[in-house]
């Protein structure tokens, strides 16, 4: 259903506009650290329903190439994780929210 929905154009992604919002040294800190948790989170996952580690991807078998430290991943799966975290934390700024120490 998902798939047919994206082939009859329905899903539009919508994100909160972020543009405006202007990271700190210290949050761009905070974005490399969340980076590294939400892949490990994503891997204690992957980990907990059976996946292992292999050079390709075979989501049959069940076997991922990304199951290794995140200072191990190739830089394009590091960015992939800094932008979601990046935008989580620009999200939560625009919103009104503050993030203290």
């Amino acid at each position: 259903m998902f798939e047919r929905r994206l082939e009859m154009g329905e899903y539009k992604p919508a994100p909160v506009n972020t543009d405006h919002i202007t990271l700190t040294a210290e949050m761009e800190e905070l974005v490399e650290m969340l980076a590294k948790n939400a892949h490990d989170v994503w891997a204690s996952q992957r980990l907990k329903d059976s996946w292992t580690y292999g050079p390709h991807r075979d989501d049959g078998k069940r076997i991922h190439p990304c199951l290794v430290a995140y200072e191990d991943l190739p830089e394009s799966e590091k960015t992939y994780d800094r932008v979601i975290s990046e935008q989580l934390i620009k999200t939560l700024l625009a919103k009104g929210y503050r993030i203290v120490r």
